[in-house]
């Protein structure tokens, strides 16, 4: 199954980041957006995505600093540096920092999305982040015990389309026939206990992990 890539967008700026969401889903992404550098790093935590859309300039971290650590940390997601500064000097430094392009404002969304897929065009697939206790591989969901144990999770094929969605990554909100999502919630509910989906009035279901470890309910 081909999934769309997903990107991260980070900008403070509530109507630009809004729009360029918009923009990125009509053209078949998977779109998760953060209004701060500081949320962003807790983005990649729990999932991973294909690409980042990175502002420059913020309130709080701004995206060269926040580039820099996670050069540092080893993520080599590829990023855009979306901003305002333009100029091959501003380029320069943002490239130093980590940065595979530099996109200066004004520009066209068209341009944007060409240059996301040249940076991902020869990235390295990675799977999709699941939550502790879940468990991807060959096309087929696993529910993963502390001690390394595995048994297949038996879902219909729209319950593991919609799992599918719903995982990658965790945080899209993903329409689906009520049914459906009742059936998947309860297959979920009876073998992790702090797993569940959730309804986003009028837009879909979500998958939701809480925060403590995640414990596998016996059989």
């Amino acid at each position: 199954m081909t999934m769309n890539k997903t990107v991260l967008i980070v900008d403070d700026d509530d109507m630009l980041r809004t729009t360029l969401a918009r923009g990125l889903r009509t053209n078949e992404f998977n779109v998760i957006t953060a209004k701060s550098a500081e949320m962003a790093g807790e983005i990649l935590q729990r999932v991973s995505v294909n690409a980042i859309v990175l502002d420059r300039m913020m309130g709080g971290m701004d995206g060269l600093t926040f580039l820099k650590d996670l050069r540092n940390s080893g993520n080599t997601t590829p990023t855009i540096i979306l901003t305002a500064m333009g100029g091959p000097e501003n380029a320069v430094d943002g490239l130093s920092c980590g940065a595979d392009d530099y996109l200066a404002k004004p520009f066209q969304l068209r341009e944007l999305v060409l240059r996301i897929n040249n940076m991902t065009r020869h990235a390295v697939n990675v799977a999709p982040k699941m939550p502790q206790g879940l468990v991807l591989s060959e096309n087929e969901f696993f529910v993963k015990s502390p001690d390394g144990e595995m048994r297949i999770l038996a879902l219909s094929g729209e319950e593991k389309k919609l799992l599918t969605s719903l995982t990658c990554p965790v945080g899209n909100i993903v329409a689906a026939a009520p049914m459906v999502a009742k059936r998947l919630r309860n297959k979920l509910n009876s073998v992790l206990s702090n797993l569940d989906i959730v309804t986003i009035r009028s837009h879909g279901y979500k998958l939701v992990c809480s925060n403590d470890e995640n414990k596998i309910k016996a059989e």
